[in-house]
């Protein structure tokens, strides 16, 4: 089924009790959603609304066809545009609710009646169902999706993947996607010397020598195969550019088809559905089911069915961090509080890492926090915009007009940095040139479009006027500018050692100046796991028949994670915790 031209037609009861009558036909209706238009057309009979259609969904792909969809049928369903939507998907949610409205206006229907609240069914007693499964792997993101793929392709017949969001992805498919990797196939072709060896003292260098060295030696020595799995085998497409995170000591990150984390969920749900792996959505797992000192199954519960899930080959717990969850952020780290925003889906709370502690998994680095700098002030969400900062073509400046960092510094040491200017914010400047060479406006439109609407970019035709816009030191940050392209012009950037080239600004306009916070990005801290992807106990003893990889682990990044290097971690050991889940019973 093509994406934007869903049909739904369920069966509904005619609610003429209700006083609903409209003028048959069809009609057109449209809402702005989180990041782009949501489109519909409406069929209605004189007293009934008889079939949705979805004509146009430009939100994040995959998270929001669950949203469009679900608001669709619980309209079609109770007769009423005030139903409820996704979790993790509210702004979608509304609008596709907004635009159904919108379309039934012209039908003659009262809105009051149109919008009556509704009484939705509840189950009161849930169907208990037992399944034999031969692999259970608990979160459908990055990770999880591999671990399935990965133990179906060695044997396993029957692998189930256990989702409690309505929807595929998680924090992968919200990220930009990009992924790490020494010596890859763009890195040869410019010319740029890398090693395993390298990416792993950049690793663990990053995380302030607090990541176990022999998970960091695992990860690095099978980024670059692992990405080229991806490639040839999952059929995942990648741009023909690198971007420079900070903290890396080359350009080593490759960008995937437009710049998001959708294109390897995509591509990986698409091989889950060949290989016949099962997704259960919206069944959150509960418990882990341990028997004679063994991991063999889960517990799960859906809306109308209490599961049990054997597994006679083992778990894969990959349910992501907790960086949704602000009581447990706040039980390890005090400092990460309700004040700070998030980057991460609300489906990211910790409760494998919880599952996993209460059968004795040891946890590591809980109380590393990492958050990203360059975020969005109303929501948290990571800004694509800022891509700009990563390919070297921007300079980030305070209220007062001023460089006050390195850009492509660490971005825990950027975070920080921005938390003591004025405000806690931070203004990416950069021109014309910069923006169109970073593809950002082409890849992010909508992203560009929503921070235009909400007053968080401008583009103005002066240095002067952009600057006026946020109440920025005008003059000042004329000086800083020029002062940037002496540097950029003399190879050296005197205050700040940035690295990479250095390209001066254009002193024509336009430019751009967008405002951004930092937000929580990561949680380094999980489950202890050891380089077979097996989880460790207590005691230092591996707990039979359950596996971790992904975010839900910890003691790989140490105190801070490297840009780009979560996707690597999340194909290395996953792949890897697939593999030996069947091998090693």
């Amino acid at each position: 089924m093509e994406r934007n031209k869903i049909i739904l037609g369920i069966f509904a009861l005619t609610l003429s009790a209700y006083g609903m009558s409209f003028k048959e036909g069809t009609y057109a209706g449209e809402a702005k959603g989180y990041r782009g238009d949501i489109k519909v057309e409406v069929k209605v009979s004189s007293d009934k609304i008889e079939e949705i259609r979805i004509l146009e969904n430009g939100d994040t792909p995959i998270l929001s066809d669950s949203a469009i969809k679900r608001v669709a049928e619980n309209v079609l369903k109770y007769q009423s545009t005030r139903v409820d939507g996704v979790a993790g998907a509210t702004g979608t949610s509304k609008a596709a609710q907004m635009a159904i409205r919108n379309a039934l206006k012209s039908s003659g229907v009262d809105a009051k009646e149109l919008n009556r609240k509704v009484k939705t069914e509840e189950v009161r007693t849930l169907m208990k169902k037992e399944l034999k499964e031969n692999v259970v792997v608990i979160g459908a993101g990055g990770a999880g999706l591999v671990s399935a793929i990965e133990a179906k392709l060695n044997g396993a017949e029957k692998v189930v993947v256990l989702e409690k969001m309505a929807f595929a992805g998680g924090n992968t498919l919200i990220s930009g996607g990009e992924y790490a990797a020494p010596n890859n196939w763009i890195q040869k072709k410019q010319g740029i010397k890398d090693s395993p060896d390298t990416f792993y003292n950049d690793i663990l260098k990053g995380g302030d020598n607090e990541g176990n060295p022999k998970l960091i030696r695992v990860l690095a020595d099978n980024a670059l195969k692992d990405a080229e799995w991806l490639k040839d085998f999952i059929g995942m497409e990648f741009e023909d550019r690198q971007l420079f995170f900070g903290g890396h000591s080359v350009e080593r990150s490759l960008v995937p088809k437009d710049a998001t984390g959708v294109e390897m969920i995509k591509k990986l749900l698409a091989k889950a559905d060949e290989l016949g792996i099962e997704i259960y959505y919206e069944t959150p797992a509960t418990e882990l089911i341990m028997k004679n000192d063994r991991i063999v199954g889960v517990k799960a519960k859906s809306s109308t069915t209490d599961y049990t899930f054997l597994a006679d080959k083992g778990v894969i717990i990959a349910s992501g961090g907790f960086g949704s969850n602000v009581e447990m952020r706040i039980k390890y780290n005090k400092d990460v509080d309700e004040n700070i925003l998030s980057t991460n889906t609300v489906g990211i709370t910790g409760d494998g890492i919880v599952m996993a502690e209460k059968v004795g998994a040891k946890l590591e680095d809980m109380e590393f926090i990492q958050t990203y700098p360059t975020c969005d002030p109303i929501s948290g969400a990571l800004l694509y915009f800022g891509d700009v900062r990563l390919a070297g073509g921007s300079i980030l400046v305070n209220q007062e007009g001023k460089r006050f960092v390195e850009e492509l510094e660490r971005r825990d040491v950027i975070s920080m940095a921005i938390k003591e200017q004025t405000g806690s914010v931070a203004y990416q400047f950069c021109d014309e040139a910069q923006v169109e060479l970073s593809g950002v406006a082409k890849h992010h439109a909508k992203e560009v479009e929503y921070l235009f609407n909400n007053k968080l970019l401008v583009k103005a035709d002066t240095i002067e006027e952009a600057a006026n816009f946020f109440g920025i030191d005008s003059k000042e940050l004329e000086n800083t500018v020029k002062k940037y392209n002496e540097y950029a012009k003399n190879g050296k950037d005197l205050e700040f050692n940035k690295r990479g080239k250095l390209t001066p600004f254009e002193m024509q306009g336009p430019f751009y100046i967008m405002k951004a916070v930092p937000a929580v990005h990561h949680t380094m801290g999980g489950i202890k796991i050891d380089e077979k992807a097996r989880v460790i106990d207590t005691n230092g003893n591996v707990i039979k028949g359950l596996y971790g990889a992904g975010e839900v682990t910890g003691d790989i990044h140490g105190t801070n994670r490297l840009g780009s290097d979560a996707i690597a971690d999340i194909t290395v050991f996953g792949r890897i915790a697939g593999k030996n889940v069947m091998s090693e019973n």
